[in-house]
């Protein structure tokens, strides 16, 4: 269809391109004979299903202004994508469409659109990019750190009676608190363990309760005003009355055979051989992405100015389109995502505006870098786009009906910048954040 189409493009003001697309009176007259053979389907009093004339559907369906506009939007919206699709244009917002009239028999027809497209940045350079990584391989430092993490996790507690209450001992408490006669929330029940320290309960309160021994008990006044992790509970002073029930401490196993034959391997140089083996499979499984993450943060810091907030908002709306489909998919509520990571509809609409933001001078510093290299699309990389699905030619044709193949050009030439940037990027070690990305 898309051959037999006269298509202007032209760039116009504030980041906007207008197409003019003729149709040929041929292909006009094809969609009106498509549209009146359905139609015709339709019992009309009087004539046989197919035979009722044109002028009798058209009386019968609103009149000739009424069916030709069907016929005219239709065509249209057919049109349109493939047609947008051929100039290889991406609108970043719905266009605007200005047909003159409706179809007629035997005459061209021609419609524009128009609208903001993709906008261009330039880069303050094109030198490869600088990053810092972990160690490809695993380092003694990340070994020990996952042998002290599986002793800590094979912990065991031992009971203390020959001295009082220490910072980070675990206590077993009975704790009954109030604030205005009200009791505060999370701050009262019985026989429970609490690791001083570890911000379960508020640091006044912790530190009335470090020299208590065991069978103590204490009342006392605490004031919990400016301790944010304890902001939620919307009171500044709380009364507590504290029994002390137990005193407890964690003891970590030795790193010696025991421990060793308790995890099943013959020794810690066995333990600490499969450490490695798992941290090298994790960082050959993270590290190419970490890597590609780097690199187009290291490239969009290059974007000269700001990137324009209509672009913005286009990335904006991909990625929570995006993220829907993923809820739908997990069946998942967004009421229910919120509750699973804690955070507010405010928290999470802040993140989305700051994650829209990297992405779109990350996805122009790409488009500029692809400019910049002059590197090619063949058609063996779009060959290889549909490969991977079970009938290559039909999911192709799919998309270029639907006028889709301008976005799957434009993946190609992102991924082949971010191939290009990868592939040059002077990499330095960075052994500070190893645990940090890894871990």
């Amino acid at each position: 269809m898309e051959e037999t189409l006269d298509i202007q493009t032209s760039k116009l003001e504030d980041g906007k391109v207008q197409i003019t697309v003729t149709v040929p009176a041929q292909t006009v007259k094809q969609h009106i004979d498509r549209h009146f053979k359905d139609l015709g389907r339709a019992r009309i009093p009087g004539f046989r299903p197919g035979k009722a004339p044109r002028k009798i559907l058209e009386q019968n369906f609103g009149g000739h202004e009424a069916v030709y506009g069907e016929i005219t939007t239709d065509m249209i919206n057919e049109i349109a994508p493939v047609a947008v699709d051929s100039q290889d244009v991406l609108f970043i917002a719905n266009p605007d469409f200005d047909e003159t009239g409706i179809v007629a028999d035997g005459e061209d027809f021609t419609f524009t659109l128009s609208g903001k497209v993709k906008p261009e940045v330039e880069l303050l350079s094109f030198d490869p990019v600088q990053i810092k990584m972990p160690a490809e391989e695993a380092t003694a430092e990340e070994i020990d750190a996952q042998v002290e993490a599986l002793r800590t996790y094979y912990y065991s507690f031992e009971t203390i009676e020959d001295r009082a209450v220490a910072a980070g001992d675990f206590v077993m408490l009975n704790m009954a608190c109030t604030a205005e006669d009200k009791p505060v929330q999370g701050l009262n029940s019985e026989s429970r363990l609490v690791e001083l320290g570890a911000g379960i309960i508020p640091a006044a309160m912790e530190e009335q309760i470090i020299g208590m021994s065991t069978g103590d008990s204490k009342s006392f006044d605490f004031s919990i005003e400016g301790d944010e992790d304890f902001a939620y509970l919307g009171v500044s002073a709380i009364h507590a009355d504290i029994a002390v029930k137990e005193i407890r401490t964690k003891i970590v196993p030795e790193l010696d055979a025991e421990f060793a034959e308790k995890l099943g391997v013959e020794s810690i140089d066995a333990l600490r051989e499969q450490m490695a083996e798992a941290i090298n499979k994790q960082k050959a499984e993270q590290l190419p992405a970490l890597k590609e993450e780097r690199c187009t943060k290291a490239l969009a810091e290059r974007v000269f100015g700001e990137v324009p907030v209509d672009y913005v908002t286009f990335t904006r709306q991909d990625i929570l389109r995006d993220f829907y489909i993923n809820l739908q998919q997990q069946g998942v509520t967004l009421d229910q995502f919120f509750a699973q990571q804690g955070i507010t509809a405010d928290e999470f609409n802040k993140d989305l505006d700051e994650e829209a933001k990297e992405v779109a001078a990350q996805t122009l510093a790409l488009d500029a870098l692809y400019k910049h290299l002059e590197l090619e699309i063949t058609d063996e990389d779009i060959d290889k786009e549909f490969q991977v699905v079970d009938d290559p030619a039909a999911v192709r044709k799919q998309w270029e009906d639907n006028g889709r193949m301008s976005e799957l050009r434009e993946a190609i030439r992102r991924r082949k910048a971010t191939e290009w940037l990868i592939e040059n990027a002077v990499v330095t070690l960075d052994e500070g954040d190893a645990d940090e990305d890894e871990n």
